[in-house]
């Protein structure tokens, strides 16, 4: 019969517990490298979505033509710092691979002042905001907010078409935000007028 003794018994024990200590550590860093990954996926998903903006406002159909060709359109008012938007964007480009060839698509950043008076006549205070044209550019609807890509087919489906638009309308999750310059024709030009200055 032969015993352990006291020294190998330790020696087996102090084994198992750096054993248990290295995968303890090992864990952790696989844990924080997955940390990491994912932080970084979703930064560059993030980039990607600004980039997507950017992209879809770059193959927009310019207002002044999509004014004059004779196709139904689908404004939008947006801005790439508009978390709405950018959550939209993907559909919105998809939406436009499908129905591109039949309707025009776009895109008016509401930080640009050159689209101020279309931000006063469609009444644009949340984005992103789509405004159904018909096919003599006449304003048939308006959408405020994140809309299902669903809602937003079946809608332009219809105007493709020339209905109603069966989800005229809809809102959802927008982004609120105020213009920065007032309109000439918004300024009252009356001295009596609260806050002006007689000169």
């Amino acid at each position: 019969m032969t015993r352990n003794s006291p020294s190998s018994t330790t020696t087996s024990t102090g084994t198992t517990s750096e054993g248990q200590a290295k995968r303890l550590r090992n864990l952790l860093v696989v844990l924080a490298a997955i940390a990491l990954s994912v932080a970084l996926f979703l930064g560059l998903r993030t980039d990607n979505i600004e980039t997507n903006l950017n992209e879809l406002a770059k193959e927009a159909t310019p207002l002044s033509v999509a004014l004059g060709n004779g196709k139904p359109s689908l404004m939008e008012f947006y801005a790439n710092w508009c978390t709405s938007c950018q959550a939209m964007a993907p559909d919105m480009k998809e939406l436009k691979e499908e129905y591109g060839q039949e309707l025009n698509f776009v895109m008016l950043n509401v930080d640009n002042n050159k689209w101020l008076p279309e931000l006063v006549k469609y009444r644009v205070d949340g984005i992103p905001h789509f405004v159904f044209l018909d096919r003599e550019s006449v304003a048939i609807a308006q959408s405020i907010g994140e809309v299902p890509r669903t809602i937003m087919s079946a809608n332009l489906k219809a105007l493709i078409a020339g209905e109603t638009l069966p989800y005229a309308d809809a809102t959802g999750q927008k982004t609120t935000f105020k213009r920065s310059i007032t309109p000439a024709a918004a300024r009252s030009t009356d001295p009596r007028a609260h806050g002006s200055q007689v000169q």
